[in-house]
Formats: structure tokens, sequence, C-alpha cells
């Protein structure tokens, strides 16, 4: 029944890829016969690459005819039909927009199916693939369905300009995607390709027409549709967490952890290095559009269920080579069928936002090239939309949702690794504001990751005006926020002249004062205790000095002409209160040491200075303090968006090969089907 693939080769090629007749016309049973031999793809589309531009012109025909067949032999009840028809239109979209890669979209549609029969051939195809996708058929069947769909979307470096795509905008597969992912057995098997597909389906020219995946994916409302997608994305990122922790363990152990104790610390930076593996950008952009598009899935966020060491549970593993980079191969199959599993009550409970979190905490670490400082920037992005919404603040502060969260921390030379027994159970908005200040400690380092800094700090502002708005009085170590954020104002300053040639760095200075005025207006709205706010001044008191250079730094530049004129001159106004604090309390508490012959004050006499004299403090009400601009996504992340689907796009197609499901196993399946 099945040739070998020289046969196949022999025929296709000479027949289809070389000769400008109709192979039909010599042997009537020739597309009968055809889809019953085995596929050679490498073959067939090295052989369509290696035409010359005549020779195309002059197969044209035979190619719009193989396409045509190739879509008949998908309603074929033959299994391996299907199966040889599926892979050849693969190699078809692969081989042509390979030779093609400067012709338009017009011209490869017209090479591949012809101009005046691409409605109804494109219509035939997708109705096909829908049907195989939704239908009670092979999972093989559907998983190679997924492959051709994810070729077809990545076959060019900007899917924008992948003009075909405009048949899968007209012939939708969306709800296909969708009942894949809300089937518990569909899920297991297919449901990181459909939500990979969809990510990218959703990114096509998305600015510049109505996208109709965009506007389907903004109304799901399914529960287990929702709960599907979110099933995906965190099994996803909960392997990866896993993977990353394992190869933490690993390079920790044994000899490197023998050399590092002997010779100190030198091989921190190194041992971080090895660990920056690759990221999963393709499940991220997945999350990043269901949280920024549809509000419904806000609840999957925080929904709970046990926290599975994905180690320690006995998995069926899909088929991956040993070179796939980590965090790119879809999670285990059982993990996906087996969203509920028995609750131990000494297990701790997870759900999507916890893992993303950890997740976010390692991407964070290491932000020393593009591709990193890309994927930290979407974590932030997400997160930013996160801290937007009213319903997603509300369980983030929630007191009877309370977790323990063990961040990632980066290893620096002055402090210990936290032992994660001794993480306390908190609201989550905690672990928000953790991961916050872990990056903003981090990172202050001569290539300064500017961006991120303002995300970070908005997201922050963010919080607290949710904070200040519904009295939340959230009992956080607040002390490490405002130590984090006067040493970042003490590292612009020490940096001024190598920070300006880059960045504005009064706009950042300026957020930072402004948390600084949000504690001091409205602290005692939102503040734990009333010695959470005496400690605010014991800080702004304590640190002085560095709030006193950047008064004098930014009335040298806003008093001079040049482009930090006005930038620098709103930081100045921003000061006055926190000025004003200091001002009043330095001889206050110098008074104080004089007349009881003490040369240096501890915390608590300077506290109980702060605590007498609040009655004759007097602070100027500033205005807009609670207010922020909300995330959009156009025009100002455009460009980055464009950029990191095209990074995407170009992984999937590395990633993605028909040869997940091998050929030999595929016909073995369904040689007993004729």
């Amino acid at each position: 029944m099945m040739e070998a693939p020289s046969a196949y080769q022999d025929v296709m090629c000479s027949r289809v890829a070389i000769r400008k007749d109709d192979p039909a016309k010599t042997n009537p049973r020739f597309w009968d016969e055809l889809f019953l031999m085995k596929v050679n793809l490498e073959y067939l589309e090295a052989k369509l690459t290696s035409l010359d531009g005549d020779e195309v012109v002059m197969i044209k025909e035979n190619i719009n005819s193989l396409f045509h067949h190739c879509v008949q032999a998908l309603e074929e009840e033959h299994q391996i039909k299907v199966v040889n028809a599926l892979q050849t239109l693969c190699a078809l979209f692969r081989g042509v927009h390979q030779k093609n890669k400067s012709a338009t979209g017009f011209d490869i549609i017209n090479m591949l199916v012809g101009f005046d029969k691409a409605d109804l051939r494109m219509k035939d195809l997708m109705e096909s693939l829908d049907g195989l996708l939704c239908g009670d058929g092979s999972e093989s069947l559907k998983s190679l369905c997924l492959k051709l769909l994810l070729c077809l979307v990545t076959v060019t470096d900007n899917i924008s300009q992948n003009t075909i795509l405009e048949y899968v905008m007209i012939n939708s597969i969306f709800e296909a995607i969708l009942q894949i992912l809300s089937d518990v057995s569909s899920r297991g098997q297919h449901g990181y390709d459909a939500v990979v597909l969809l990510a990218l389906l959703v990114n096509y020219r998305k600015y510049e027409s109505v996208n109709p995946y965009i506007v389907k994916l903004s109304i799901v409302d399914d529960e287990s549709t929702l709960d599907g997608m979110g099933m995906v994305v965190h099994q996803a990122l909960t392997e990866y967490n896993r993977q990353y922790k394992d190869k933490e363990e690993e390079d920790h152990g044994g000899f490197f952890s023998t050399l590092t104790n002997m010779v100190g610390s030198m091989f921190i930076a190194d041992a971080e290095e090895k660990l920056s593996v690759q990221t999963n950008e393709a499940i991220l952009l997945a999350l990043y559009e269901a949280v920024h598009l549809n509000r419904n899935f806000i609840t999957v966020l925080a929904q709970s269920h046990p926290e599975i060491d994905m180690a320690a549970t006995p998995v069926s593993t899909l088929p991956a080579t040993p070179t796939t980079p980590l965090g790119t191969t879809p999670p285990s199959l059982d993990m996906l069928n087996n969203p509920e599993l028995p609750l131990d009550p000494n297990l701790q409970t997870s759900n999507l936002l916890i893992t993303f979190l950890k997740y976010s905490s390692i991407v964070m670490q290491d932000t020393k090239d593009e591709h990193r400082l890309n994927s930290a920037r979407l974590c932030l992005i997400i997160l930013t939309c996160i801290a937007e919404d009213q319903y997603a603040d509300a369980f983030l502060h929630d007191d009877n949702m309370n977790f323990r969260v063990n961040l990632h921390r980066m290893p620096m030379r002055h402090r210990k690794k936290a032992a994660a027994k001794n993480i306390p159970s908190r609201p989550l908005v905690c672990a928000v504001l953790d991961l916050m200040v872990e990056f903003i400690v981090t990172h202050m380092m001569k290539e300064f990751p500017m961006d991120l800094y303002m995300r970070c700090v908005q997201i922050i502002h963010k919080l607290i005006c949710y904070q200040k708005k519904c009295r939340v009085r959230l009992h956080y170590t607040w002390r490490e926020l405002w130590s984090a954020l006067i040493n970042l104002l003490k590292f612009l300053l020490s940096n001024e002249t190598t920070l300006l040639a880059k960045h504005n760095i009064f706009h950042l200075a300026l957020q930072v004062v402004n948390l600084f005025n949000m504690f001091i207006t409205y602290g005692d709205t939102f503040l734990p205790t009333p010695s959470s706010y005496d400690e605010l001044y014991y800080e702004i008191v304590r640190m002085h000095q560095v709030f006193d250079n950047l008064y004098c730094m930014v009335l040298r530049v806003s008093t001079n002409v040049g482009q930090w004129k006005e930038p620098a001159s709103k930081v100045t106004h921003a000061l006055v209160n926190v000025r004003a604090i200091i001002n009043h309390f330095n001889p206050k508490i110098e008074s104080y040491a004089a007349v009881n012959h003490i040369s240096q004050l501890s915390e608590d006499q300077v506290l109980e200075v702060v605590r007498s004299n609040y009655d004759t403090l007097t602070l100027k009400l500033q205005d807009g303090l609670d207010q922020f601009e909300r995330y959009s996504e156009q025009p100002k992340e455009t460009a980055f968006f464009k950029e990191l689907v095209r990074s995407i796009s170009l992984n999937v197609r590395k990633n993605v090969s028909l040869n997940t499901l091998s050929q030999d196993v595929l016909l073995k399946e369904f040689s007993s089907i004729s």
C-alpha cells in the first residue's frame, strides 16, 4: 500500500515540480494513488526552492492542481490520504514562500492556488481543517491540522505581510480553537498549539484593520473555555519554572558549589549566565492577549488549586529533541488532562497568577540582552494590566486569599538566600510588591533598563492608588520599598552624566518622588498602623542627604537653559513636602540630641521626636497624586509588539515540525484503515 520515499519523489517531483503538463493525462488514477504514498517533505520543499523563476511560472498550473487535490484529499475516508495531504500542503506553503520571499502576497496566492479559485480553495481548506479539529476523529490528525495552521501562519517573518491569512480571517477557526480548549481531553493533547496559534492570529494586522479573532476573544465568557486557556498557560509556565529550578539545583550542587565556596562569590555572574535560558514568549503573549482583551479572564488568574510538584508527578511527556530550548516545549499531557488532583490539606495551593509571578521573577533577573529585556518588558506589561483591573486588585488585596509565593531572587554578595519555609502567607499583592522591589534593587547597572524601571514604579503606584481608594491597610514591609526607592534616587544622582546621555532620568525621579508624596499625603488611609507612618518620616529624615542632593541637582538643571529644564522643574516642585519634612524635623532632632547630650540618636529616639512634632509641621496639598494614565497598547507599545510577534513567529517556525508526529508512527496508526 505504501511506497518508499523515492517513489513519491519520482512521481511527485518529475510529474509536478518539473514537468509543465498535467500528470493525470497519462495516468488517470494519478491523484487517487498519489496520496497513498509516503511524503518526503524535505525533498519536495528543496525541489520547489531550487526551481528558477521561469520554471516556477511553467509549473504554476500543476502546483495549483496539487493544492486543489490536497484539499480534496482531506475529505477522504482513507486516513493515510489525509495525513499525506496535510503534510504535502505544509511542504507547499513552505516551499513556495521560501522560493518567492521577495514576491507580493498576491503573487504567492496566485502561485499556490490561482487568483480565480483562491476564495473557493481556501474556503474548502479551512472548512476541512475546521471539520477535522472539531470532529471525533484521530487525535494525531488534529495535531497535524494544528501543525499545518502554525506552518501557514509563520511562513513569513512578519505575519501581517502574510496575505494568505486573510482567508483564515474570513473563514474563522476560532470556534474550533475554543472547542479544543474547553474539552479536557483535547486540551491535554492540543492545548499548547491551540493557544500559540490563537495568540499569533490575534496579532495579524491588529493595528491596520478589524481582526475578527480580537473581537471574538474579547467577548468569550464561557467558563470552561477560559479555564482551559488558563490551564494551558499555567502548565506551560509551571513546566518552565520546574525546569529552571532543576537546572539551578544542578548548577549549584557538586563540584561547582564546592568551588564557589572556596573562592567566594566570584562565580555568581557566571552561574546566572548559565541559568539564563530561553523564555517562552509565545505562551506569555497568549497570556497578555487574554488579560488585555478579555476582562472575564481575570477571574481565571485567581482560581486556586493544589500546587503541583511536576517533578514528583508521574507524567507521559511529549516527544521532544534534547536540543529543544528550555520552556518552549508544551507541558506534559497528564498535567493538562488532570486539572483536578486530590487536595492534600498540607499542600500549598496555587493559581495562575502565582505561577506567573514566579516565572516573572526568573525572567526579570537577567535583562542584559534584547531578547531577555523584551521578555521582562512583556511580564511587566501583563502586571500593569492586572494592576489596573478593579477585580484583580480586589483579589490581590483579599485578606482571605493568602499564599506563600517563593519568588526567585538574584544571588547577591551582601545578602543570604531566603529559606522557602520562612516565607509568610500573605495577600498576593505582597508578592507583586516584592517582585517590584527585587527588580529595583538588582538592576542599578551601567546598561540601565529605564523602561522597565518606569513600568515597575507605575505598577507600584497603581496598586497604592487602589489601596488609597478602598482604604486597604496592607500589612507589608513598606520600609523595604522606601529603602529601594531612595537607593534608586541615589543611583540616578551618582550616574547623572552617563544616564542623561541616554535617558530622561527626571521622569523616573518624578515618579519616585510622587510615590513618597502618596505615602506622605494619603498614608494615613492605607498604611497598616500609625507607627508605619512614623517610620516613613524616619526614613525620609534618615536619608535626607539623598533628597537634598536631588533637590540641588534638579534646581541646577531647571535654572539653566536646556532640554531638561522643564522635567527637572517638575521634580523641584514635587519635592516641596519631602523638603518640608526634612527642614522641620532635622532641627528638632539636633536640638533633642543637644539637650540630652547624645551624640547619635537611636531609631526609637528619632521616632519619639517625630511623634512629638507632627502638630507644627505644615505640608502643601498636591493634586493628582492618585491619578494615573491607563495602559493603552496603541500607539506606545505598537513597535514593541510588532517586533515581539516577529521573534515568536520565527521561533515557532523553527520549532514546528510535522515530524513531531513521526511519519512512520502516523502511517502505522492508519495502515489498518483502508
